[in-house]
């Protein structure tokens, strides 16, 4: 059947069980939030018209005020990195991208002349000055802390005092390349002595900064649940901007609002698509995924793009815990042919729920080539299904070493593993309804097999994910996780295993920092939905724990924070 013909796929066959077949159950809960967003699919839920209208017009004030901010700050150097940091940090940095662009370029330029100026020795500037520019793919060396240490080569003692300086040099610390030394011994000396500070000498704003940071760094978060945790403590500091602050608020709750709206016209889709009752055994979790895949990009203009990618990965959930969970391995690999051909007509001899899975599977696509076809993308298709089918067999691949008892040495474990994480097929979706930067060549890039960046994303997006789970996953039963790999291959206990894969997820950010250096393989906003989704898949699996599967505590209360409850104005 062809995805774009428009024609109705006919009502799943029963199938009949001449023997009773044994499952697997993971006893995943239940959905926490139900219909609860469903309200907000219709507009007598958001703010009136007239009151958005408003806010609007107060939010474009706000914005004019901070380009003359910006503007005044040029050609001060400290003034001028402080406040785009800010800017930053509150979230709202997408509505002057321009004026940072060209206020870092020029910056960068300027560099030399500012390494000899009167900012030479402030710890906290220089080092400002380093992680903004290297954010923003400059590759400025890291020698710039030398001047830092002493006679014997080690961080000077008198910055122990210095805890500002000591923060905004441990943030830098996470944008190191490989090689970067002075960054490792950086990253050693400002945790012993941020993890030590007399708290009760410190503001109490940057006390929480530090304890904060020394979990989340900068680098390493999802931008809209870190600003929703930063704009508070800023409002703390005596100094804080009340032009930036109240942007900051206005702002998000205007994006917030918006955010609920889709999630709602989402949830109303859950439910037409009755997945409860269809998939009992799969876990429901619509608004925890709404959310991580809201990670790729937050901003208002991609509205139909979030509704692409959360739509396809709520059903990668379903199929997933077909694989891991449900399936039998004579199931399993009549489904994984069936998505092999793309043909769904050819279902015969599935169960019933495997029909149901594949006309979702049917439905999501012809809705996604519709939309890119209207817009003068069809090619981006042929990328979509690729990727769902590389995704299925990396999934039977697991299945059958859970089936045949096998646990793979770590060569053969990670080419397998590190696909069926979901980063590449998530990614190859985050760009379907992304606008002309997205070419042909970006998703040629993307699905490259010698691609670092991505390689190295979904490295670590695998590894948390494995040491935050394998325990419960091997309870259920599942197929051996990186962690029992590691074990068997090298003979260490579950803890040594663990501590290994750590240095090899904090390897891995080195390929990540490095691949988003100037000149890019492809335009720094594609770059950008890998780094973010494997920032949020950070957030899920932080803690080492797999807050998405089990999502009654962090995040129900990062669901909380960033889609329910407003900013108080």
């Amino acid at each position: 059947m062809s995805l774009l013909d428009g024609s109705t796929p006919p009502p799943p066959l029963p199938v009949e069980n001449t023997t009773r077949v044994e499952r697997r159950s993971a006893n995943y809960h239940p959905s926490i939030w139900g219909d609860y967003f469903l309200k907000y699919a219709s507009d007598s839920n958001s703010m009136g018209a007239s009151s958005c209208g408003m806010t609007k017009e107060r939010l474009e004030r706000l914005k004019e005020e901070v380009r003359k901010m910006l503007k005044c700050a040029m050609d001060k150097p400290s003034p001028e990195l402080n406040l785009i940091d800010r800017i930053q940090r509150l979230g709202i940095a997408y509505h002057f991208e321009i004026e940072i662009d060209e206020q870092l370029e020029q910056i960068h330029k300027n560099y030399f002349e500012f390494r000899s100026g009167d900012n030479d020795d402030d710890l906290h500037t220089v080092t400002l000055l380093f992680r903004l520019l290297r954010q923003q793919g400059y590759g400025v060396s890291c020698e710039i802390f030398n001047k830092f240490k002493d006679g014997e080569g080690n961080f000077s003692k008198s910055l122990m005092t210095d805890v500002r300086g000591l923060l905004s040099l441990f943030e830098a610390c996470h944008l190191a390349y490989h090689g970067d030394n002075i960054l490792d011994d950086a990253l050693a000396f400002t945790v012993t002595h941020l993890e030590s500070i007399d708290k009760s000498k410190v503001n109490p704003s940057l006390v929480k900064q530090v304890s904060h940071a020394l979990n989340q760094p900068i680098h390493k978060g999802m931008p809209r649940l870190e600003a929703r945790r930063y704009i508070p403590l800023y409002q703390e500091e005596p100094s804080h901007n009340k032009v930036l602050l109240s942007l900051a608020k206005l702002d998000f709750n205007l994006v917030q609002d918006q955010h609920r709206k889709e999630l709602g016209n989402l949830t109303r889709w859950w439910k037409d698509s009755d997945v409860e009752r269809k998939f009992p055994f799969a876990r429901n979790r619509l608004v925890e995924m709404y959310f991580w895949m809201s990670g790729a990009y937050f901003e208002p203009e991609y509205q139909v793009a979030r509704e692409i990618l959360a739509k396809a990965t709520c059903i990668l959930t379903i199929i997933d815990d077909i694989y891991d969970v449900y399936g039998t391995l004579e199931e399993l690999e009549l489904f994984t042919e069936a998505i092999e051909r793309w043909d769904f007509d050819a279902k015969d001899g599935l169960p019933e729920y495997m029909q149901a899975c594949s006309k979702i599977i049917l439905d999501f696509y012809d809705e996604i080539g519709h939309e890119v076809i209207r817009k003068g993308r069809s090619y981006r298709l042929f990328y979509a299904k690729e990727a769902m089918k590389r995704q299925v067999r990396a999934y039977l691949a697991e299945a059958k070493w859970f089936h045949q008892s096998h646990v793979p040495t770590m060569e053969e474990y990670m080419p397998i593993a590190g696909a069926s994480i979901g980063l590449e097929i998530a990614s190859v979706m985050s760009f379907m309804g992304m606008g002309d930067v997205v070419t042909s060549d970006a998703f040629d890039w993307l699905l490259a097999s010698d691609n670092k960046m991505v390689r190295a994303s979904a490295l670590t997006c695998r590894l948390m994910d494995d040491i935050a789970g394998h325990k419960f996953e091997q309870e259920r039963g599942h197929a051996a996780s990186s962690v029992e790999c590691f074990m068997k291959q090298f003979g260490v206990t579950e803890e040594e295993a663990k501590e290994e894969l750590r240095k090899q997820v904090v390897d891995a950010w080195k390929d990540i920092n490095k691949e988003l250096g100037r000149p890019t393989a492809v335009p720094m906003l594609v770059l950008a939905r890998v780094l973010n989704l494997t920032r949020a898949t950070r957030a899920v699996f932080i803690d080492e724990k797999d807050h998405y599967s089990h999502a009654e505590n962090k995040m129900k209360e990062y669901v909380t924070s960033v889609l329910v409850n407003p900013l108080p104005l």
